[in-house]
């Protein structure tokens, strides 16, 4: 259908306004009017059901959505690993989700057979291999492999977990190498992280200065650098630097969060991932991960309620890894229990599109906007349980299109 009318339905337009009782009009893609849809148009009857816009995650790995020590153990071909990318692309779609910006983990070839229609699944914003320090956060290889055998790991056009680089010139090849692959953004490795077998989450990785060639690059190209940064030192190199986002964030303190404002930073905090961890065997993970993650939740809430006081625009990413990422909008139900559901709503639409740079075509019910549409089959401003049940997400739209049809 090119031209019809979503009737009957109760509209949360991904701002935070009050919801209200509006009809929807969808023309070639987007949505062309809100009103009353007139007698003999084309219609689908929503049933008093809510109707959000399309859910946005800012932080997944569709690449890494095999068990990881298997995936990187060489005990998987790359017909299995495909498999598994293109059913966790399908599931996003399915939980309502119709953006996502993967940060690490897939080649430019992922992103190229969804938008083709090849493969079901959300839109793809990709930053190509993360870029991470030799020997820092993001290198998976065995401690006996040389460095140069690392990229053995990848799988041209399908994943390309991390490029590693010892100095600020093989920085610089690095990322546009991965601009060259169809990179739309840069992701940094600036701390340690939780789960990695070489790093800690009190390291600080990569100089003021070396993030700074990664800025320059990506500013050249008119877009941006997010980066992986826990502790305060490395986010506040990553902030000097020039980078527009901050991902996880846990260990952010009032004076950090300050400095994150006066030169509009974003954050997206994590939490699903942490629950997550919780089951490292289900995952393909060393046992010792559940251990590396004591006491990360509550520091990451602590976080989240400092950056929200001091004013800094804060998305939603959900950065799920290995096997079963189909229940992506769990990171909206976590999110619910520290704000409120319609804060985690908004978090995952019109600031998640800010954020990524998007906020004119997607991340609000809106005319002139692309009709990336969920009904819900029950309202999950409700009950925030419903955001992680992608049964809950009984018909989605994206680009106009139903991709997703209710039973």
């Amino acid at each position: 259908m090119n031209d019809y009318w979503l009737i009957g339905g109760i509209v949360a337009d991904g701002v935070g306004t009050v919801p209200s009782a509006v009809d929807v009009r969808v023309t070639n893609g987007k949505i062309s009017e809100l009103g009353h849809a007139p007698s003999g148009a084309k219609t689908l009857d929503l049933n008093g059901r809510l109707l959000t816009p399309g859910l946005i995650d800012a932080h997944v790995h569709l690449g890494l959505s095999s068990p990881i020590k298997a995936q990187f153990g060489f005990q998987m071909s790359a017909a299995e690993i495909a498999a598994d990318i293109f059913s966790s692309a399908g599931d996003a779609l399915d939980a309502g989700f119709t953006t996502v910006r993967d940060t690490g983990g897939i080649d430019g070839g992922v992103v190229d057979v969804i938008d083709k229609g090849k493969v079901r699944g959300p839109r793809v914003l990709s930053c190509g291999p993360v870029q991470c320090q030799t020997g820092g956060h993001g290198y998976y290889g065995s401690a006996w492999e040389p460095t140069e055998l690392w990229t053995a790991h990848h799988v041209p056009g399908l994943c390309a977990l991390s490029l590693m680089s010892g100095d600020a010139g093989e920085l610089r090849r690095n990322v546009r190498e991965s601009f060259r692959r169809g990179a739309t953004f840069i992701k940094l490795c600036v701390t340690g992280g939780v789960v990695g077998g070489n790093d800690h989450l009190n390291d600080t990785q990569f100089s003021v200065d070396e993030i700074s060639v990664a800025v320059e690059e990506a500013q050249a190209r008119g877009t941006y650098v997010t980066v992986h940064a826990h502790n305060n030192a490395g986010i506040r190199n990553a902030v000097l630097a020039g980078v527009r986002c901050v991902e996880h964030g846990t260990d952010i303190d009032a004076p950090t969060a300050e400095l994150m404002r006066e030169h509009d930073v974003a954050l997206i905090p994590t939490f699903a991932v942490i629950e997550q961890l919780a089951d490292t065997e289900g995952m393909g993970l060393e046992a010792d991960a559940r251990e590396r993650i004591f006491g990360v939740r509550e520091r990451m809430a602590s976080a989240l309620t400092l950056a929200t006081e001091a004013g800094l625009r804060v998305g939603l990413g959900s950065d799920l890894i290995g096997p079963n990422q189909g229940r992506r909008g769990e990171e909206l139900r976590l999110r619910a229990e520290l704000q409120t559901p319609m804060q985690a709503l908004v978090s995952a639409t019109s600031i998640n599109a800010e954020i990524l740079g998007l906020k004119e075509t997607v991340g609000m019910i809106g005319e002139g906007m692309l009709a990336d549409l969920v009904v819900w089959q029950q309202d999950p401003l409700q009950n925030a349980n419903n955001f992680a049940d992608p049964d809950m997400a009984a018909i989605v739209i994206k680009t106009g299109r139903i991709v997703k049809k209710e039973n």
